[in-house]
């Protein structure tokens, strides 16, 4: 089965050769979620939390834009600047995925705008 590339409406141009989602055979992976704007400035600067929000939006628009729900993400790759800030990503993460949660793993790292605080890639089987 061939892929399908998925970019949501409003889509602003992406920082580097790479598109929002690619659907093949019924998964959908979503790739790494910055909370950027639609001119790839990071909005929420400082704000753990509002920033988890901005990504894990992004992120569900991919997913719906696929024909999903946020009920079919099957695992998450979470990276945060500061494990200082994983206690607020933690609960807004915690309301996205209020009843059986993803697989998922986070580690610390640097992002590629340091003004981020988070960066989500995801995983959802679609229509399953």
């Amino acid at each position: 089965m061939p892929k399908q590339v998925v970019i949501p409406p409003g889509t602003g141009k992406p920082l580097a050769p790479y598109v929002p989602g690619t659907l093949a055979d019924g998964i959908l992976y979503v790739s790494g979620t910055l909370p950027l704007d639609a001119e790839a400035n990071v909005v929420h600067a400082g704000d753990a939390a509002a920033q988890t929000r901005h990504v894990l939006e992004t992120i569900r628009g991919v997913v719906e834009a696929a024909g999903g729900t946020m009920d079919d993400v099957t695992f998450n790759h979470v990276f945060l600047a500061d494990w200082a800030d994983y206690a607020a990503i933690n609960a807004v993460y915690a309301e996205y995925f209020p009843g059986e949660k993803p697989a998922r793993y986070c580690i610390q790292c640097g992002l590629v705008k340091p003004e981020a605080r988070v960066e989500i890639a995801a995983i959802a089987h679609i229509g399953r």
